[in-house]
Formats: structure tokens, C-alpha cells, sequence
């Protein structure tokens, strides 16, 4: 029972905190009305309501999704007798689509005035004098608010597909492919609106080619189309402990945010601005649900988050870099999925046994978490090759090995980058592991972020972030 683990029922204090936060953030929004719309105080208000929507919502429908057979077991504990809910991101996914959608008036509040009537009078033909005091509805920023809806509808596209993938449980060369479908409304978008299929190239081959720009044409395209069904994924990988899911969306998040911050905090408008209040809008609400979710999937965990918030994160770091133009950002800061996939690479392609979950084996004696293995039969053994290559792999620490008196391989450590964490690591709990793997991302997207808006200088003329560029 889900009572086992806590109370359906918010306390007191929860009720009373959700309550203050809800009427707080609700004064707020209608604050806004008042002025020009002030679309980000709009985003930080609604994204306080989806925080206390999501709390509150997967508290109280958790015993129905145990009920409609959405649950399991937590491996990783001694008393896990109990079933927890599973499939709860799908929570936290519809909250901030309704949230997205109410705030959709909200960016476009100046336009609607200026650019209508007032009440999208869109047939009234204006005249001279009003036209000359800026009453312009060819002014509208139609593209814009194409952009906006066309991520809403991949996000509920991805939605809808992890859902499926929750109920159903498609295996994964089947569900690796669901984000490609999901991001046809963005590049469609992307291909009608911006149609910019041009790189810059690094000043070192500018002599050679000729050009500073290098057009890829419909290479860019496929780059996105890739871009988008790997970061969904990137995220999927990356789990198989309490809260490392969603404490690594909230840090990507976070650092994605502080990068738009640069763009808008500066002493010039700079003119990617409308970018990157663009990626604002979407990532607050999207750290909204993130954090009231975290509440419970956290060490120790009273739901499980599921495939839907894996593939619903990952397309909202799509969208918002895709349509915000800073798609090289998001790869410096998805550089540990990036080596976790790489890392996986043995197993993901049938080089290495793979068996269905990977996560790290549990200690019962110890209470602590140790590398997961794969067996392997004395009449089974890997390819000559592999096996050479899966030794110099165990003598640069790159995986735990155990071999027999003759040489045979007994076990390997599955490849993950947990796993791998407790290699070098040695035996940890597991709140503890989810620390030190977040606080990895942390300082890794740190980095990232330092490589892109200062050592990119060594190879590149200017950055984005420099009052001299222009895009």
C-alpha cells in the first residue's frame, strides 16, 4: 500500500505552505495584468502554481496508479515489500503543458493591445492615425507564437509516447527512435521560420575553406533530428537510482537558465534576448514540477518517475535550445550523458550481455550500493577481441573484472556511469551516490559553460555573448 510509505493526505504544514505559495503566486499574476503583461514575473508565479499542483496531485493519486497496475518495487532497499508508484513524471509532464498553455497570453500581451483592437478584433481595418500610433496587426510576431505552439505540441507528443512507453514497456531499439517523432512539429517550424543551416567555422580553417560560414544544408536538419532523439534518451540512460533522474534535468535546467541570465542581464540589448526569455518561459514551470517531484522521488523515494519524464526533460533541453539557438551550449552541459552513452556502447549494440536493467546491485548485508556485473560462462566467453579490449578497459580502472585461475572471464561491471562511480569510488549509499553524480553534473556543466562563453575565444572570433556579435 502506498500508506505504507506516507500518508495520501498533504499535512498540515504541507497544506498550509502549498496554500500561502498558491495564493501568493496567484496575487502575482493577476499583478501583472495591471502593467504591460510582464511575461516573466508571469513565469516565475505560474511556476510556483505548478510546483504546488504537482506536489499536491501526486500525493493524492499515487494509490490510483498502484491501483491501475503502475508500480514496482524498490530493489534497493532492505524492506521493499511494498509497491511504489510508478509512471508519476507523467504527473509532473501534464502540469506543466496546462501551465505552458495558460501562460501563452501572457509573452504576447503587448502585441495583442498594440496589434489589435484589444479584444483580437483581427478584421478591423485601422486608420492612418492609428497605424501612426503603432495599432499595426501585420506587427504581431505571428512566427513567434508559431514557435511557442509548435513546442507545445512536441512536448505533448512526447508526453503521449512515454506514457505509451510506461504502459506497454517497448523495448528500447523500438523506443529510441520516439523523440524523432515527437520533434517533426519543431523542425518544421524550425525549417519555415529560420531556415539558418549555417555554422561558423573555427578561424584555424577559415585559410582553407575560404568562408566563415559553412552552410550544411539538410545535414543540419539530420544534426537536430539526431540532437533530438538523443537527449530525451541521454536522460532515460542515466538512472536506476532514487532522484538521479530529475536532480540531473533540475541542474541542466538550472545552468541553462543561469547561461539565458547572461544574455538578458547585460548593459546593452543584446539581441538574442527574445532567444532566451524564450528558453526562460519554458524552464521555469519546467523547474517547477521538476522540484515538487524531487520531493518524493528523492532518497528515500515514494514514487518512481518512469520513462514519460525522462523523454518529457530531455525534449524541453531540445526545444529550448533548438528554438533559442544554443544547441553547442546544451551539448557541453550533457557531456556526462554523453560519456555515459558512449560508455554504454558495448552493451546498447549487443557487443557485451546486457541485461534488462543495469542499475547498481544492493548490499543487503551492507546497506550499501556495489557495480552491477554481467556473468559470464566458461563456454560463453567474449570475442578475443572484446576480451582484450574489455582487460585494458579493467587496467585503466575503466571496469571491474574477475577472472579465473586459467584467465577465463567470470564477471564484468555492467557499463554505466554509475556503475563505474562505484569502481572508482568503491561501495556507496545510495543518496550519497546521487549526490556526488549530481554535484559531478554540477561542476562538469560549470565547465562547460566556462569552455563556451570564454575558451571558445581561441578558436572562434568572437562569442555570442560579446557586444560585437550580432547573433
Amino acid at each position: 500500500m502506498f500508506n505504507q510509505v506516507a500518508s495520501t493526505a498533504l499535512s498540515r504544514t504541507e497544506t498550509f505552505n502549498l496554500a500561502a505559495l498558491s495564493l501568493a503566486c496567484f496575487a502575482v499574476l493577476v499583478r501583472t495584468l495591471d502593467g504591460d503583461g510582464e511575461p516573466l514575473v508571469a513565469s516565475l508565479a505560474l511556476s510556483g502554481l505548478a510546483f504546488a499542483a504537482c506536489y499536491a496531485t501526486i500525493r493524492w493519486l499515487g494509490p490510483t496508479f498502484i491501483k491501475a497496475g503502475l508500480k514496482g518495487r524498490d530493489m534497493s532497499k532492505v524492506n521493499n515489500s511494498h509497491d511504489l508508484p510508478e509512471c508519476m513524471g507523467a504527473i509532473c509532464a501534464i502540469v506543466y503543458i496546462l501551465v505552458i498553455i495558460v501562460f501563452i497570453p501572457f509573452p504576447f500581451y503587448k502585441d495583442i493591445v498594440v496589434a489589435t483592437s484589444g479584444g483580437g478584433n483581427r478584421d478591423v481595418v485601422m486608420n492612418v492615425e492609428f497605424v501612426e500610433k503603432g495599432r499595426l496587426l501585420h506587427k504581431f510576431p505571428h512566427s513567434k507564437l508559431a514557435s511557442f505552439l509548435s513546442a507545445i505540441i512536441s512536448l505533448q507528443s512526447i508526453t503521449l509516447l512515454g506514457i505509451g512507453d510506461d504502459l506497454f514497456d517497448i523495448r528500447w531499439r523500438h523506443k529510441f527512435f520516439i523523440p524523432a517523432f515527437a520533434s517533426i512539429p519543431l523542425l518544421i517550424i524550425y525549417f519555415v521560420d529560420f531556415g539558418v543551416t549555417s555554422i561558423v567555422l573555427p578561424t584555424f580553417l577559415q585559410p582553407y575553406v575560404g568562408r566563415e560560414l559553412f552552410d550544411l544544408g539538410i545535414l543540419y536538419y539530420l544534426y537536430m533530428a539526431f540532437f533530438c532523439i538523443f537527449s530525451p534518451n541521454s536522460i532515460n540512460i542515466l538512472a536506476g537510482i532514487n532522484g538521479i533522474e530529475v536532480s540531473q534535468s533540475i541542474v541542466i535546467a538550472l545552468l541553462l537558465v543561469f547561461n539565458d541570465a547572461l544574455y538578458l542581464f547585460t548593459p546593452y540589448p543584446h539581441p538574442a534576448t527574445d532567444s532566451h526569455l524564450f528558453s526562460l518561459f519554458f524552464l521555469l514551470p519546467f523547474l517547477g514540477v521538476s522540484f515538487a517531484l524531487l520531493c518524493h522521488n528523492w532518497y528515500p523515494a515514494r514514487v518512481f518517475v518512469g520513462d514519460t519524464y525522462c523523454y518529457f526533460a530531455g525534449m524541453v533541453f531540445v526545444v529550448v535550445s533548438i528554438l533559442g539557438h544554443f544547441s553547442k551550449t546544451l551539448i557541453l552541459l550533457l557531456l556526462p550523458q554523453i560519456f555515459n552513452f558512449v560508455y554504454s556502447v558495448p552493451q546498447l549494440f549487443g557487443l557485451v550481455p546486457c541485461p534488462r536493467h543495469r542499475l547498481p546491485h544492493f548490499n543487503a548485508r551492507t546497506g550499501l550500493l556495489e557495480p552491477s556485473v554481467t556473468t559470464w560462462e566458461k563456454d560463453k566467453q567474449p570475442h578475443p577481441v572484446i576480451a582484450q579490449v574489455l582487460r585494458l578497459l579493467a587496467r585503466f580502472k575503466l571496469l571491474a573484472m574477475k577472472e579465473d585461475a586459467d584467465g577465463a572471464i567470470q564477471e564484468t561491471s555492467n557499463f554505466t556511469i554509475l556503475n563505474l562511480w562505484l569502481v572508482w569510488r568503491g561501495p556507496r549509499r545510495e543518496d550519497v551516490l546521487a549526490m556526488e553524480i549530481t554535484l559531478m553534473q554540477t561542476l562538469v556543466g560549470l565547465f562547460g559553460l566556462f569552455v563556451r562563453h570564454k575558451l571558445a575565444l581561441l578558436i572562434f572570433r568572437e562569442d555570442n555573448w560579446s557586444i560585437r556579435s550580432a547573433v
